[in-house]
C-alpha cells in the first residue's frame, strides 16, 4: 500500500507519514499494556483503601410573608397588626446559616470538638455514632492535641507516646490532667468492648472546627427566583453529615425565633412600665374624688347639670382622645431616641407611623442579625443601617408634626371648654370643681383600659412569633452511594494515564534522541546512495556469514553483495585487475572491521578471489576482532623491502578461501607511510592477485589516512552504525560526497533493528524462519518488551 495515503502535507517539502509516526508507538504496545495495567491496579488499590465519601442534603423554605402572605393560624390576629409583613433576601439568610456563631453552636450541641479514629492495619477510619469510649473536658483548648488510648481491661487504659510503644496507664473516670486540655476523664460508652485497638482522640480548637465546617457545608438556592435552599455536605459518615445540616437548621430557626420575639417584648415592657405609672396617677384621682365628695357632701349631679354639661361631654371626649394621642405620641418620641424596638400597634390617628414603626423594627432586627455574622464593613450592614437613618429621620419628623397638631388640637379643644363653662355659670362653684377632677379621672381611666387591651394583644404576638422562620421540607439524607471518589473516573483516569506515561516517554526519548537509527534518518539528512543495512546480530560468532548461515545478518551481507554489483559493474577499471572496495567511518565503534571482514566473506563466498587488508595503521582491529595474535602486516611491508605480500596473507577456519593481511606493527609516522611510493605497488600487486580487494581504512573524521589513499579506490563503502552515531554527524559523509573526495561513496547502515523498521521493514528471511535462533539467545525480559 502506497504510505502517501496515510501521509498529512504540511508544507512544500514536509510531510508526515502517520504509519510510521503510528508504528513507533505501536511497537511498544507492551509498555502501553503493562502501563495500563499498572494504573488499573493502583487505581484498584486507592479505591480499595481511600475512604469513601458521602452527601448529605436538606432543602429548607425560607418564609417570606411578604410574598407568601400569612398562615391560617396567624390570620385571627391580622387586624390587631401583629403579624407584620416583611421581606427577607435570600442572601443574608445564606450569610447568617453559615455565620459562625450558629455552626459554633451546631459544633458544641452535638459535641463535635473530639473526633474519635480507629487505625486498622492499611486504612485509618474515624467513628463517630459507635464509638468505645467518649473524653470529657471543660476547658477551651488552644491548640490541636491528640491522644492514643489503647484499652488494657474493662477498668484500666493507656495514653500511649506518638510512636504507640509505651504510655501511661489510667483508670476510666479518673480525673487527669494534661497542658492542653487542662482537667479531664476517659468514660466507656455503650459500644464499649475489649477488642477495641488503639482508638485515637484528635482535639481541635473550636475555631478551627469551624473554619473547617464552614468551608464544607455548601447552601445555595434551588434557583434565582426562588426561596428555598439546598444544603448539602460532604463526609465520610453519612450519620454525622445528617446530624449536623439538622442541627443547623434547628439553630438557625432558635436564633429566628428570638430576634422576633424581641420586638413583641421591648413592647411589653413599655407598656407594662406604662401601666405601672398610670396605675398610680388613677389611685390619686380616685383619692380625690372621693375625698372631695366626703368634703362636700355630693351626692348626685341635677339634671340641669346634665343638659347644661350635654354639649360639654362630648367635647371633653374628643379632648380625652387628643390627649391620650398626644401623650403616647410623646412617649414614642422618646424611645426613638433609644435605638432600638419601638411599640407597634398604639393606634395613631397617622397610619403612616404605625407602617414606619413596623418597617424600622424589621430594619433593628435585620440590623442585629447581620451584626452576628457580618463585619462593620459588610455591604449589606452598612445599607441596612443607612436605611435605618432615613427611616428614623422620617419617623421623628413625623411623630414630631404629631405632637405639634395634637397640641394644637388639645389648645383648641380647652379653649371651647371655656367657653361651655361660662354657660354654666349657674353651676355651682363645688360642683364645677368635681367636674374638673372627674374629667381628669376619666382621661386617666382611658388610658389604662387602652393599655391593658395593648398588653393582651402583645402577649398573643410572644405566642404567635415562636413560628420558624424556616420550613424543613426534607430533612437531612444521605445515599447509600459514595460521591467520592468516583470509580468509574478514576478508572478512566487510570486508563488514561497508562496510556499517556508511555506515550510521553516515547515521544520525549525520540525528541531527545539525535541518533542514526533508520534508513530512513539517513535518506532525510544525506543524498548519498544506500547500499543496504545490516541488522543486528545476537550470535556470539564474528564471521556471521558461511556457506550454510541463514541469520537475517547472513542475509543481509548477500543482499549487500548484490548491490555492490550494480555499483561496482559502472566503474572503469584495467582488464584482469580486480577491484578495490574502501571502507571506512565517521569514527570508530561503528562496526567498520565487523563489517569489512563479512563483506570480504560473502564475496569470498561467491566463488571469488578475495583479499582482506588493514589500513587502519594507527587502530588495526583486524586481528584483535578475529581473537588472534598480532602478526607482520602493511606496516612492515611498506618498511621492509625483503617482506613480499604473499608471505603476510593468512587465513581463517572459517572462511578458508579469503587471504587476509593485518595492519601490522602501529608505526610512528602512518600518513607519511601511506604517502610513500610502496602504496601503488601494493594496491597494483592486490589488484593483479584478486578479484576482491577489502581495505579497513581509518575513520574519516578522526585522521586523514583514509583520503591520502582514496584514489586507490573504485568504491568507498561508508558504514554508519544505528542507535550509535549522531545524525548531525551525517553532515561528514555528506561533505565527502559533494566533494567527491571519496570515489562512488555509498552508505551501509550497521546494526539496525529489524523490528524497528518505522515504514521501512525490509523482511530478511522470509519464509525461511530465519533469526529465530538468534532471538532464543536473548534474555527473557528482552524478548518481552524489545
Amino acid at each position: 500500500m502506497n504510505d502517501n495515503k496515510y501521509s498529512h502535507q504540511l508544507g512544500d517539502n514536509d510531510t508526515i507519514n502517520i504509519r510510521a509516526e503510528l508504528e513507533k508507538y505501536i511497537f511498544h504496545w507492551k509498555w502501553f499494556a503493562l502501563g495500563i495495567a499498572l494504573s488499573l491496579f493502583s487505581a484498584y488499590l486507592y479505591l480499595r483503601y481511600s475512604t469513601p465519601k458521602y452527601n448529605a442534603t436538606a432543602t429548607i423554605l425560607i418564609k417570606n410573608d411578604k410574598k407568601g402572605g400569612v398562615s391560617e393560624e396567624l390570620a385571627a390576629f391580622e387586624d390587631l397588626g401583629i403579624v407584620g409583613a416583611s421581606s427577607k433576601n435570600i442572601d443574608n439568610e445564606i450569610e447568617i446559616l453559615k455565620s459562625r456563631k450558629l455552626i459554633g453552636e451546631v459544633i458544641k450541641k452535638l459535641n463535635l470538638l473530639p473526633n474519635y479514629i480507629s487505625e486498622g492495619r492499611i486504612k485509618v477510619s474515624e467513628i463517630y455514632s459507635e464509638t468505645p469510649i467518649k473524653i470529657n473536658f471543660n476547658n477551651n483548648i488552644k491548640r490541636d492535641t491528640t491522644l492514643n488510648i489503647k484499652i488494657i481491661n474493662d477498668s484500666k487504659f493507656v495514653i500511649v507516646n506518638s510512636g504507640k510503644e509505651s504510655g501511661t496507664q489510667y483508670s476510666f473516670n479518673q480525673n487527669i490532667s494534661d497542658p492542653n486540655l487542662g482537667s479531664f476523664k476517659i468514660t466507656k460508652t455503650s459500644f464499649y468492648n475489649l477488642k477495641s485497638d488503639i482508638i485515637t482522640i484528635k482535639i481541635a480548637p473550636l475555631n478551627k472546627r469551624i473554619d473547617n465546617l464552614k468551608k464544607s457545608i455548601n447552601i445555595v438556592p434551588v434557583n434565582k427566583k426562588s426561596s428555598v435552599l439546598k444544603l448539602t455536605l460532604q463526609s465520610p459518615l453519612r450519620k454525622k453529615a445528617e446530624n449536623i445540616l439538622n442541627e443547623l437548621i434547628n439553630q438557625y430557626n432558635i436564633d429566628a425565633i428570638n430576634d422576633k420575639r424581641l420586638v413583641s417584648e421591648k413592647t411589653n415592657k413599655f407598656i407594662t412600665e406604662r401601666l405601672s405609672n398610670i396605675s398610680n396617677e388613677l389611685s390619686k384621682f380616685d383619692d380625690s374624688v372621693e375625698k372631695f365628695k366626703s368634703n362636700n357632701n355630693i351626692t348626685d349631679i341635677s339634671s340641669e347639670a346634665e343638659l347644661a354639661l350635654k354639649i360639654s361631654s362630648e367635647n371633653r371626649a374628643k379632648l380625652i382622645e387628643a390627649s391620650t394621642e398626644l401623650s403616647l405620641a410623646k412617649s414614642l418620641k422618646n424611645e426613638l431616641n433609644n435605638n432600638d424596638f419601638l411599640p407597634s400597634n398604639l393606634g395613631m390617628s397617622d397610619p403612616s407611623i404605625g407602617s414606619n414603626i413596623n418597617e424600622y423594627n424589621t430594619l433593628i432586627a435585620q440590623k442585629k442579625r447581620l451584626e452576628k455574622s457580618a463585619g462593620d464593613k459588610n455591604i449589606v450592614l452598612i445599607e441596612v443601617l443607612d436605611n435605618l437613618s432615613s427611616l428614623k429621620q422620617s419617623l421623628e419628623r413625623s411623630l414630631n408634626n404629631t405632637v405639634k397638631s395634637l397640641e394644637v388640637k388639645v389648645n383648641s379643644l380647652k379653649r371651647e371648654a371655656g367657653r361651655f363653662n361660662s354657660k354654666i355659670s349657674s353651676i355651682p362653684t363645688k360642683e364645677r370643681e368635681f367636674l374638673d377632677i372627674a374629667r381628669q379621672q376619666e382621661i386617666i381611666a382611658g388610658l389604662y383600659s387602652y393599655l391593658l387591651k395593648k398588653k393582651e394583644e402583645t402577649a398573643i404576638s410572644l405566642t404567635a412569633n415562636a413560628v420558624p422562620n424556616a420550613k424543613i421540607i426534607d430533612k437531612a439524607y444521605s445515599s447509600n452511594s459514595p460521591v467520592s471518589p468516583k470509580k468509574k473516573i478514576i478508572y478512566l483516569a487510570a486508563l488514561l494515564l497508562g496510556l499517556v506515561i508511555p506515550f510521553a516517554f516515547i515521544y520525549l526519548r525520540d525528541l531527545l534522541d539525535t541518533k542514526v537509527h533508520t534508513k530512513k534518518d539517513i535518506e532525510e539528512l544525506t543524498s548519498i546512495p544506500f547500499l543496504g543495512d545490516i541488522p543486528h546480530s545476537v550470535s556470539k560468532e564474528k564471521i556471521v556469514i558461511n556457506a550454510s548461515a541463514r541469520s537475517s545478518t547472513a542475509e543481509a551481507f548477500r543482499l549487500i553483495r548484490t548491490n555492490l554489483d550494480f555499483i561496482l559493474n559502472n566503474v572503469q577499471t584495467k582488464e584482469g585487475q580486480g577491484k578495490t572496495i574502501f571502507v571506512t567511518s565517521t569514527t570508530s565503534g561503528e562496526g567498520k572491521s565487523f563489517t569489512s571482514i563479512n563483506l570480504a566473506a560473502s564475496l569470498a563466498l561467491s566463488g571469488k578471489k578475495v583479499v582482506l587488508a588493514g589500513l587502519d595503521l594507527r587502530a588495526p582491529k583486524i586481528t584483535e576482532y578475529l581473537e588472534i595474535p598480532d602478526r607482520k602486516g602493511i606496516t612492515n611491508y611498506l618498511t621492509n623491502d625483503s617482506i613480499t605480500l604473499d608471505s603476510l596473507a593468512f587465513n581463517i577456519p572459517e572462511i578458508k578461501d579469503l587471504d587476509i593481511i593485518a595492519s601490522g606493527a602501529i608505526p610512528p609516522n602512518p600518513a607519511e607511510l601511506l604517502l610513500s611510493n610502496k602504496i601503488e605497488t601494493l594496491f597494483s600487486e592486490l589488484k593483479d592477485n584478486y578479484d576482491y580487494i577489502i581495505i579497513d581504512t581509518a575513520p574519516v573524521n578522526l585522521v586523514t589516512d583514509t583520503l591520502l589513499i582514496s584514489k586507490h579506490a573504485d568504491m568507498v563503502m561508508y558504514v554508519t552504525r544505528a542507535n550509535y552515531l549522531d545524525k548531525r554527524m551525517l553532515v561528514v559523509p555528506q561533505t565527502l560526497y559533494n566533494d567527491k573526495k571519496l570515489p562512488n561513496l555509498a552508505i551501509v547502515l550497521n546494526d539496525t533493528d529489524l523490528k524497528r523498521g518505522y515504514g521501512y521493514g525490509y523482511g530478511y528471511g522470509y519464509g525461511y524462519g530465519y533469526g529465530v535462533a538468534e532471538e532464543d539467545d536473548q534474555p527473557w525480559y528482552k524478548k518481552i518488551f524489545s
